[in-house]
């Protein structure tokens, strides 16, 4: 395909990216700071790439449209059949124009161009997709960008079809971000009490008990609480912070932190209480727990649990405890033996 001048300087697979990247869109929309910030940084770095960000930051002021694949000859063909009509308008003004008029031509040029992209973007923009686990159940995802997420029992993830690295979380997932070198597109995860922003890295969030816990295994990440304040975790880190209580907790992840490793299909608790251990069964199986005494809550626990027979589960822990666990009117009591 031979290049229209106009195109000359336009990277399409940057374009691409740039359309798809939320922290470039606050940028051209002017909504947060901290984008606006990183995007002058990386434009004055890379001043070859202007003409690419100038024609994306303009369809994303003027056009709201979602990418939908097209044939490649489709795309030429449109392309080429505007380009010849500005070149044939050109070339019967040429001669009575003057450079100043010549200039009220640009306009058409830039049309010309976002009518393109027009047909290349248009779909249903409000689309939204969710997955979601029923009690016990594990899954693997692969998300559009191709970040796989593993997502628990009695979990949810919701994310637009324009923008499926804006994710939103209700349950518990652990996160493999794909990292996008091209223009180190963030990732996001949004909870009731904070947003998980990161580039490319493996970490894992819960939002059990009217709270968000955060544990990253490689990378880093910034977390923006709801309370304003802003966190960076480094690996081996762990942070819990509950929007009504604003209580926040960061510590190195020891071998005493509630972090389970749940998604190889086995909860790994390492001297935990049975109150903190039943918590996680409560969640994750939607089974109200029950203690018929109150200093039963105080047991210590250690070792593997299975995770996805809730059958099997009850079994490991009552012969780990020591105790009696009965299901009954879909709620499990807890009793000595």
């Amino acid at each position: 395909m031979n290049i229209h001048p106009i195109m000359d300087n336009i990277d399409q697979k940057l374009l691409e990216n740039l359309l798809e990247d939320t922290s470039f869109i606050n940028w051209a929309k002017k909504k947060n700071q901290n984008d606006i910030n990183y995007w002058n940084s990386w434009i004055s770095n890379n001043e070859s790439k202007i003409e690419t960000i100038d024609l994306a930051k303009s369809i994303v002021i003027g056009i709201n449209f979602n990418k939908t694949e097209l044939p490649n000859d489709t795309v030429e063909k449109e392309l080429n059949k505007v380009l010849t009509t500005i070149d044939a308008t050109f070339a019967i003004k040429k001669h009575k124009q003057t450079k100043k008029n010549i200039l009220s031509y640009i306009p058409y040029g830039i049309a010309a161009v976002l009518a393109i992209i027009f047909v290349v973007l248009v779909s249903n923009n409000n689309a939204t997709i969710t997955h979601e686990t029923a009690f016990g159940e594990i899954i693997n995802l692969t998300l559009p960008d191709g970040t796989s997420v593993v997502l628990n029992g009695n979990s949810f993830i919701t994310y637009s079809k324009q923008n499926p690295r804006n994710v939103t979380l209700v349950g518990e997932a652990y996160f493999k971000v794909k990292p996008i070198p091209s223009t180190k597109a963030k990732f996001w995860v949004t909870t009731n009490d904070l947003k998980v922003e990161v580039y490319g890295t493996k970490f894992h969030v819960n939002t059990r008990d009217k709270k968000t816990d955060v544990v990253l295994d490689e990378g880093s990440i910034h977390l923006v609480l709801k309370n304003g304040v802003t966190k960076k975790i480094n690996p081996g880190e762990f942070v819990s912070f509950s929007k009504e209580t604003e209580k926040i907790t960061h510590t190195k992840v020891s071998k005493k932190n509630p972090y389970k490793l749940w998604r190889n299909g086995t909860y790994i608790f390492n001297n935990q209480t049975l109150k903190t251990v039943m918590k996680n069964i409560e969640s994750t199986y939607g089974l109200p727990i029950y203690f018929k005494e109150k200093n039963l809550e105080q047991i210590i626990i250690s070792g593997g649990i299975p995770n996805q027979n809730i059958e099997i589960c009850l079994k490991a822990i009552e012969k780990s405890a020591g105790i009696k666990l009965i299901k009954r009117n879909d709620s499990i009591v807890i009793s000595t033996q």
